[in-house]
């Protein structure tokens, strides 16, 4: 009996990947893993959307064959062919080489090109519709959400949009995978790996979201459930999902939280007693702030803060008549993630000579950040200094309040 039953005759197969340490091979899960969803609708016509990661197949196709065998298979819709998704496509066809494969124009043209498939493949345009005997699919292109070639699912006869990589989040499943089984105290870990999950993947195509939605909001489409590929299903308030993604993809043009980033580095922990001075001075004002060392803490988990907050706090120290290497790494990637319209301030040390803020000049203007303040002390801060420290982070937080 499959283990997650959706509304009658539709299923969902949930593959949990606990050994993955990078997703993409660049933003950590090894603590909190990721599931790799797909959905099976049983009808007239028998229809699989989206499929696994390769090394994952036995569990993958076992799981399937607990519903129907692989040779009754009709369809395979693949809304994206990123490899979590379409890494099985190729041992599918080999088991079953007469299903069908539905895709958008763009995908058509990337299976061949990623799997070498160009037979049985069947393009769907925008708004096309699937008979399936009691059950019709229709079919929305969602280009750059976030790969050209992405499109999604919608299940007209039970209001169930499979949204892909749209509405997922990291963090394997933890036994429920519908919204209103999830335990409370489990709820920050899900909307925080959501949030991580779209900075992290789909934030620099944050217009492209927006378009998205409204494309599904015209086409009036009622939606009861929404199922990605990966995390939790949304079936008790799945508006919850939609909205914070709108909220998210605000954040690009601005609209973003009255917080305060603070990102640091510390050579011999001169900068980083001077950080303590400015967030104490920050919280003096009562603005929210995270804190984050760039030598410790890995990128993934900074681009959220600095994606929702208004403010950006830089204390790094001069190395070599330049800015901290791990300052500017997280720095271009906040340029390569979009992260825009943030004001910022900067302190930190230098020894014989300086080079760390014209560096960070260079990588605010170019980040197209207004940079409000800065200051500099020599080697170990004075209490004079100090003083000053928690003053400069006063009133940049009294500048994020009012702003």
């Amino acid at each position: 009996m499959p283990k997650y039953v959706i509304k009658p005759n539709v299923y969902c197969i949930s593959i949990n990947d606990r050994t993955t340490d990078l997703f993409e091979g660049l933003w950590p899960v090894t603590e909190e893993g990721v599931s790799y969803n797909s959905y099976m609708i049983v009808d007239e016509k028998k229809v699989l959307i989206d499929l696994s990661k390769a090394f994952k197949g036995d569990e993958f196709f076992d799981a399937v064959e607990e519903i129907i065998p692989i040779s009754e298979l009709d369809y395979v819709i693949m809304n994206h062919l990123e490899p979590d998704h379409g890494g099985l496509v190729t041992t599918m066809r080999r088991i079953n080489p007469n299903l069908t494969i539905l895709c958008t124009d763009k995908a058509k043209e990337m299976l061949a090109t990623f799997y070498n498939i160009t037979d049985n493949v069947q393009a769907v345009s925008d708004g096309e519709t699937l008979d399936l005997g009691t059950k019709t699919l229709q079919f929305f292109h969602a280009p750059f959400v976030h790969w050209p070639e992405t499109m999604v699912t919608y299940d007209t006869a039970d209001n169930i949009l499979f949204a892909c990589d749209a509405f997922g989040g990291y963090g394997a499943i933890r036994g429920a995978i519908f919204d209103d089984e999830i335990k409370e105290e489990e709820w920050e870990f899900y909307i925080r790996e959501s949030l991580r999950y779209y900075v992290n993947i789909v934030a620099k195509f944050s217009g492209q979201v927006n378009k998205a939605i409204k494309k599904l909001v015209d086409a009036g489409l009622k939606i009861d459930v929404i199922a990605p590929s990966h995390g939790i299903i949304w079936r008790k308030n799945p508006g919850q999902i939609i909205e914070l993604y709108q909220k998210w993809a605000g954040y690009m043009l601005g609209e973003t939280e009255p917080g305060i980033t603070v990102l640091y580095a510390s050579m011999y922990g001169n900068t980083e007693a001077m950080m303590n001075a400015v967030v104490q001075g920050i919280s003096e004002v009562g603005v929210p702030v995270e804190v984050f060392d760039v030598a410790r803490i890995n990128v993934s988990y900074i681009l959220p803060a600095l994606w929702s907050n208004k403010g950006i706090m830089i204390g790094a120290p001069t190395y070599e008549a330049g800015l901290f290497p791990l300052m500017v790494y997280v720095l271009d990637m906040a340029k390569r993630k979009r992260i825009l319209n943030k004001k910022v301030a900067r302190f930190g040390s230098k020894g014989w000579s300086g080079g760390a803020q014209k560096e960070v000049e260079e990588l605010v203007e170019r980040n197209r950040w207004e940079l409000t303040d800065y200051f500099e002390f020599t080697g170990h801060a004075t209490k004079e200094e100090l003083t000053k420290g928690e003053e400069f982070g006063k009133k940049f937080a009294q500048l994020i309040k009012s702003s």
